[in-house]
């Protein structure tokens, strides 16, 4: 369908449009009405320990989570752009230095930085398998962790899916030609649930290789990113960005494009962003001019927070939101600890209780 309506776009003339926020994604305050956890830097990935302990992942360290005050857990040379925790005690971490590493538990220690000859450049997401089996999501094979905003401008697809043994072995790449694959779940069926952030979907791939990845899920209102089981089925999806109408005019446009990254600040480029409003040199869109002091909620925005309930069939039922005035942006996690719903607000530097699990969406 996509496919004949790009040849009749040829005579009709072409618009640019974007999923609605409507249905499962009708806005709400619900994480700017949040009770916050913790306040941390730039708080990314979340995992929760096999003794239930939670764990966050804010630049090079990994903190502790519980009634208190965050705890220092480990502390890397790299900041930590992936976290999963591994069933037999312990967690792993993948660094924006492309390393791998396992902290605490038997598999303390091991650590891997490269496929072969090719070094890890861009480790997004982590889910452990059976005992001594991770899988892992790199973005790009081009670009590091920080440098995703460019990825997307340059309109890359060098992201792939690996399996890796930590009792040695190689790793063994599942899938390749993927578009910043930002979160990873491993179904109850065995198979992997991949985030493809810059096709807005989500893909369905066989944790053992050897079949091409289907989508399960697509137009998504925003960029997917980390995926976490959700009680009773289903999963949690952090949506880290939101599409925009500007954005997408943009990235139909490749000359403009290269302009715009030869000769602009990077942080006033027209594309997605954890969080924004903070300068006037940023781009506008028309509909987002402050009135009288005023952001109307409704307004387009480079930045958003948003989270969706996804059901047993990975269809969205449900969704959590901080809209263009709110500050808790940028969501890249959300995770089910002790019962309790928590997401991270990357773009907000906040960490949020979201309250029972079954009281949420």
């Amino acid at each position: 369908m996509r496919a004949l309506d790009r040849v009749l776009d040829l005579f009709r003339g072409r618009t640019v449009t974007i999923p609605p926020l409507d249905g499962a994604f009708k806005p709400n305050r619900a994480l700017d009405e949040a009770a916050l956890l913790a306040e941390l830097k730039e708080p990314d990935s979340l995992a929760v320990t096999a003794e239930g302990t939670l764990l966050v992942a804010s630049g090079p360290e990994v903190v502790a989570l519980g009634g208190g005050a965050p705890v220092p857990v480990a502390r890397f040379a790299a900041p930590v752009t992936a976290l999963a925790a591994l069933p037999e005690g312990g967690f792993v971490a993948g660094l924006a230095d492309g390393t791998i590493r396992c902290e605490g538990g038997p598999r303390h220690g091991w650590h891997l930085s490269a496929l072969g000859e090719e070094a890890w450049r861009c480790p997004t997401a982590i889910v452990a398998g059976a005992p001594g089996v991770i899988f892992v999501a790199e973005g790009s094979r081009r670009h590091g962790p920080g440098d995703w905003a460019v990825d997307l401008m340059e309109g890359r697809a060098g992201g792939s899916v690996w399996r890796v043994e930590l009792s040695g072995g190689a790793p063994s790449r599942l899938a390749e030609g993927l578009a910043w694959p930002a979160g990873l779940l491993l179904d109850r069926d065995g198979s992997l649930i991949v985030s493809e952030a810059w096709r807005h979907r989500l893909l369905r791939l066989p944790a053992t290789g050897g079949a091409a990845a289907r989508p399960v899920l697509e137009r998504l209102p925003g960029y997917p990113g980390r995926l976490a089981p959700a009680a009773g089925g289903g999963a949690w999806l952090a949506l880290f960005a939101p599409r925009n109408r500007l954005v997408e005019l943009v990235l139909t446009e490749p000359a403009y494009r290269d302009d715009m990254l030869a000769s602009i600040d990077r942080r006033h480029w027209i594309v997605p962003a954890l969080r924004s409003g903070a300068s006037f040199l940023e781009p506008l869109q028309s509909g987002g001019v402050v009135t009288m002091g005023v952001k109307k909620p409704w307004a387009p925005s480079r930045s958003y927070g948003l989270v969706a309930r996804l059901g047993s069939d990975l269809q969205p039922v449900a969704s959590l939101h901080s809209r263009a005035d709110g500050t808790r942006h940028g969501v890249t996690a959300a995770v089910e600890a002790g019962g309790r719903l928590v997401a991270a607000a990357k773009g907000g530097d906040a960490v949020l209780d979201l309250g029972p699990v079954g009281d949420a969406p």
